[in-house]
């Protein structure tokens, strides 16, 4: 029933923030959910644009839940990741969201929940110069494919609004239910993942093929900061 992929689309997000990103009371959302209220069209529309869900799928549960445009747009950005900004005695300030789910640098799973987990303060004048800060998430790092350069649990900053491939360039990218951090080249129908590690072989995966509507590429790596413990 279409509650069941209200439910699916909501995830791991707690309900009362998701019904808030939706406009509407938790408590109607949950109604929604268990199949007791069916939702109108005003929020079944702004699901659809929210979370680039197929309205066919959503209705009847028919086809794909994700259409091939909405394969193309960014995975991973949670509810409400517009920076936020702080002024200080001699700087500004640009706060950027930590999402909570984690690129895989290796074999590891990728947790798909995009919630937040906290925000991070960066120099406006610096990060602008990087790309476009709205479109900015932050990231953990999960294995050790990208090593020596980025390790187990180092945090990439992510431009969303970069997803032009570039020789050379590191970038995030959904592989199925799987994101990765590489650097990404690309061959005649072919996109090719590189490892920095050597024991990490090329992946190659073919552009044109079943595959390719899972392929998206979220968006260009910026910045790596790590911890010293």
């Amino acid at each position: 029933m279409i509650g069941d992929r209200i439910v699916l689309i909501r995830g791991k997000q707690a309900r009362d923030s998701f019904a808030s990103e939706l406009g509407v009371h938790p408590q109607t959302l949950a109604r929604y959910e268990k199949g007791e209220r069916l939702p109108d069209s005003a929020f079944l529309e702004m699901l659809s644009k929210r979370h680039n869900v197929d309205p066919a799928w959503l209705l009847t549960g028919e086809g794909q839940p994700y259409s091939k445009q909405a394969a193309a747009q960014p995975v991973v950005p949670a509810p409400n990741t517009s920076p936020e900004f702080i002024e200080c005695m001699d700087c500004h300030l640009t706060m950027v969201p930590m999402v909570e789910a984690r690129l895989s640098a290796g074999t590891g799973s990728f947790e798909a929940d995009a919630g937040i987990e906290r925000r991070y303060a960066f120099r406006s004048d610096w990060i602008n110069t990087k790309g476009q800060a709205a479109s900015m998430v932050l990231m953990r790092v999960a294995g050790d494919s990208m090593e020596p350069q980025i390790f187990n649990d180092d945090v990439v900053l992510i431009d969303q609004s970069q997803t032009t491939p570039r020789a050379g360039g590191l970038f995030a990218i959904a592989v199925e239910d799987v994101v990765y951090i590489k650097m990404v080249d690309t061959l005649p129908g072919k996109i090719v993942l590189k490892s920095y590690n050597s024991s990490y072989a090329p992946l190659e995966i073919d552009a044109r093929g079943d595959l390719a509507d899972g392929i998206r590429i979220i968006g260009r790596a910026v910045w790596v900061g790590r911890e010293l413990y």
